[in-house]
């Protein structure tokens, strides 16, 4: 019995003990602060990566090689994976990239173009972004079943994005006060949605035309 009593007394000094010294080491550990962003080269190399990724999804399909993409890049395939460690990582990335820079590009062209001149510029990207995503979402919906997630988030910058431009040609007697923005767009889908003919994405940008005349105020 009095063995045991020993024992735990031990226990109970060397546990405590220990204790005191995490204490020591914890009260001496400076507080954690927020996570490091990445380095300037690191940032460099993601967006090196994702601009190469669309060209070459592009022109050879969604399962294009990502070695090939990294050496276009001018990384190792290692920094490629590290960044997107898997091929739906990285289509995802591309199409999330597509569309930010589609909704910053309205706000950039409000300051710098004519309201007209503006909304024209802005839809022949969202045709460029429509020519990506007939190539991302089939490719997204075989690797991780339904997009929904990936692709239902963007579709708000993209809705901001065309009616600034629309409204911002209305107030300004360049466009009809009758139009809804959201049906520049419906008519640009349309027209994609016809098929995989190999001219839609040219009657695309033809109908863009047509439509910037047709938003136009009767004189």
């Amino acid at each position: 019995m009095i063995f045991e009593t020993e024992i735990y007394s031990i226990f109970n000094i060397f546990t405590g003990d220990i204790l005191r010294l995490q204490g020591l080491f914890v009260a001496k550990q400076k507080p954690s602060s927020a996570p490091r962003k990445p380095r300037a080269d690191a940032r460099q190399n993601r967006d090196r990566i994702l601009e190469i990724a669309k060209k070459v999804f592009k022109k050879s399909g969604a399962d294009a090689s990502l070695d090939d993409i990294a050496k276009q890049a001018g990384v190792g395939p290692g920094t490629l994976y590290r960044h997107f460690p898997s091929r739906e990582d990285l289509l995802s990335a591309v199409y999330r990239d597509t569309t930010e820079k589609l909704a910053l590009a309205a706000q950039e062209f409000a300051r710098t173009l004519p309201p007209v001149e503006a909304l024209r510029a802005w839809m022949m990207l969202f045709v460029d972004h429509i020519v990506e995503k007939k190539i991302i979402v089939p490719a997204l919906t075989i690797l991780v079943g339904d997009p929904k997630k990936i692709l239902e988030p963007t579709h708000a910058g993209i809705w901001a994005a065309v009616r600034l431009l629309v409204k911002r040609g209305i107030d300004s007697g360049d466009i009809r006060e009758d139009l809804d923005a959201v049906d520049f767009l419906r008519a640009l889908l349309g027209v994609a949605s016809i098929g995989d003919t190999p001219d839609w994405e040219k009657s695309a940008r033809r109908l863009v035309d047509v439509l910037i005349l047709g938003s136009r105020p009767a004189k």
